[in-house]
């Protein structure tokens, strides 16, 4: 699986993220939109005013607004949601840098080569890295990961087409193999791996070749089906990062100390405090000084914290959107892949087009998150400034034209109550499945249900309420046969192939749609002759074109999210990019201002 987070709906959390500008096209109404995009990005600064010197022996506080709990998969071949990632991030460093369009530099703790020919990846230990137990970082390391996402008793998501591309991969996980044939530790600080194909994504961070290491002297002796539970994985993670969790409070905060062992210096703090803040109570959180900063503040209550006394925010683009889905079918556990359903409620384009026609995004942007989200056109984000299509619309609100994709499609009010039957003439009753969390979440679903019943469908809430984030995404993972619709969002990572989240294989496919032409299309964008970055655009733009067609998901809003940061925090570059970022923050002056 290719490294894609799940967001919460109102509550944002996306990791490795970077604004690009958008490129490459003469059109007028192309132009309009990037400059809109450019406006948006600008608004804001990317790093802290504060240029004063760090001082030793301080905490730095930092709030994580959720409405939830965190699950504490602190393992990267094993979490499933960006809360869990989000909590990661001052201790789990990735091995790989990258430059500023998420290609892989050999900057940071590892570097990667790319054989095209040979069709192999050679990863490298470019530093002294160490555990934070002491032991070396060694090619043992590189390795784990794979044994593990391969392994026939693996209990996660990331078993997918990425992973099945390595020689040997599916012998090991059909358990005909002990080892991985095609993964080769050249040395201590060397392996190589061997594909049957590569492709250009895999230059990307998060793009086919994994970026973590995994302690193996840790956790080699625990059963790969025990690993969701083991105390070295929730309770004392051995990590790379420039610090180590010494305290983790179940579902509610993290401590971080120091890893005395990490290859560089760091800012001089003496301990870092992650800590879960429920959305209503965050800018209250912020007003009474509690926090250096506050990690996914929701957009919606901007103008609500926008000028606290002693904090400035920051701003950047999210490499994320949020979207629509449509249930069409469920996954098949035996053959590990989307079985696409043609009788599925969902299953007319028509009806799920009409839909899209029926909500105005950029209205919703302006009223519900102060102009910080705007209508999300494709499924590839703005960011992607070589791979997004500007020649794409997308959706926007024509209710006429929604009527008219419903009748022409043999939705029709037979019975004059307002509400169109099915084509056989059979009540139509949608189920929509959105999720709780912050002032927003109830206002926007009532939104949408309203704006659906303008246009003659009779939409109701999946069990007539809002549903929690985990609950949320564990119904939309086991095909909750409540949900017809559903409202979500996805974080894109820093790799722009949709492979990931839309393949048949792909069991982040919450939609369950698969077709022969939606295979060809995405295995374009993916294939060797993709190295060619023209064949690669082109790619793209053909898939985002089908995927606008068939409207399987309708992408609704692009984000924009906001850091509040007190004003004695220095050495914070929040450019997505920034891989020494926990390492350099720190604070100039001993109370919060």
């Amino acid at each position: 699986m290719k490294k894609k987070n799940i967001l919460g709906y109102v509550s944002i959390v996306t990791l490795s993220t970077l604004a690009l500008a958008a490129c490459g096209s003469t059109d007028k109404g192309a132009d309009k939109e990037k400059d809109k995009d450019a406006q948006a990005q600008s608004v804001l600064p990317i790093s802290v005013a504060n240029e004063a010197d760090a001082i030793d022996g301080q905490t730095l506080e930092v709030g994580v607004v959720m409405d939830t709990q965190f699950k504490g998969l602190f393992l990267w071949e094993l979490y499933q949601d960006a809360y869990d990632a989000r909590f990661m991030e001052p201790s789990h460093q990735s091995l790989f840098s990258t430059d500023e369009d998420f290609v892989i530099t050999n900057d940071g703790i590892a570097g990667l080569a790319l054989d095209q020919e040979a069709k192999k990846a050679t990863i490298t230990i470019e530093k002294d890295a160490k555990w934070s137990d002491g032991e070396p970082l060694t090619a043992d390391d590189i390795i784990y990961p794979y044994e593990i996402i391969g392994h026939k008793d693996y209990t996660g998501v990331r078993y997918d087409d990425t992973m099945t591309r390595i020689v040997g991969m599916e012998e090991y996980h059909d358990g005909k193999a002990d080892t991985i044939s095609g993964i080769k530790k050249v040395d201590d600080k060397t392996v190589e791996i061997t594909y049957k194909e590569v492709n250009p994504g895999m230059l990307q961070a998060g793009g086919g070749v994994w970026s973590y290491a995994a302690p193996k002297h840790q956790l080699k002796d625990i059963a790969i089906k025990d690993l969701e539970s083991a105390p070295e994985v929730r309770k004392n993670p051995v990590t790379l990062g420039p610090y180590k969790m010494s305290k983790i409070v179940a579902g509610e905060a993290v401590e971080y100390v120091p890893n005395e062992f990490y290859y560089e210096d760091t800012a001089g703090l003496d301990k870092i405090v992650f800590t879960a803040v429920p959305s209503a109570s965050s800018v209250e959180a912020l007003k009474a000084k509690k926090y250096d900063f506050m990690l996914s503040m929701p957009t919606d209550t901007f103008p609500s914290y926008e000028k606290i006394e002693g904090y400035e925010n920051l701003g950047r683009q999210e490499l994320s959107y949020t979207y629509i889905g449509f249930k069409l079918g469920k996954w098949d556990d035996e053959k590990k892949e989307v079985a696409t359903d043609p009788n599925a409620k969902m299953a007319d384009k028509a009806l799920r087009q009409a839909m899209g026609y029926a909500i105005n995004n950029d209205q919703v942007g302006e009223k519900f998150y102060n102009g910080l989200r705007t209508n999300a056109s494709t499924l590839i984000p703005p960011v992607f400034g070589g791979f997004h299509d500007t020649a794409i619309e997308g959706y926007k609100e024509d209710k006429d034209k929604a009527k008219k994709l419903l009748a022409d499609a043999g939705y029709k009010d037979t019975d004059k109550d307002g509400f169109v039957e099915d084509k056989d003439g059979k009540p139509l009753v949608i189920k929509f499945a959105s999720m709780d969390g912050g002032e927003t979440a109830q206002p926007l679903a009532d939104y949408y249900v309203q704006e659906w019943k303008s246009i003659g469908l009779n939409v109701e809430l999946s069990t007539g309420r809002l549903i929690d984030f985990q609950s949320f995404y564990d119904k939309l993972q086991n095909d909750d046969k409540e949900i017809d619709v559903y409202q979500a969002a996805w974080g894109t990572g820093t790799d722009p192939s949709p492979s990931g989240l839309y393949s048949r294989v792909a069991q982040y496919n919450y939609t369950r749609f698969s077709s022969e032409e939606n295979d060809k299309l995405l295995e374009a964008i993916d294939s060797a002759d993709s190295f060619d970055p023209e064949k690669r655009k082109a790619a793209f733009s053909a898939w985002q074109e089908y995927a606008k067609e068939e409207a399987f998901v309708i992408p609704t809003l692009y984000r924009n999210e906001v850091l509040p940061v007190n004003q004695r925090v220095t050495g914070l570059d929040w450019s997505n990019n920034n891989y020494d970022l926990w390492a350099k923050v720190g604070v100039s002056e001993d109370a919060r201002k």
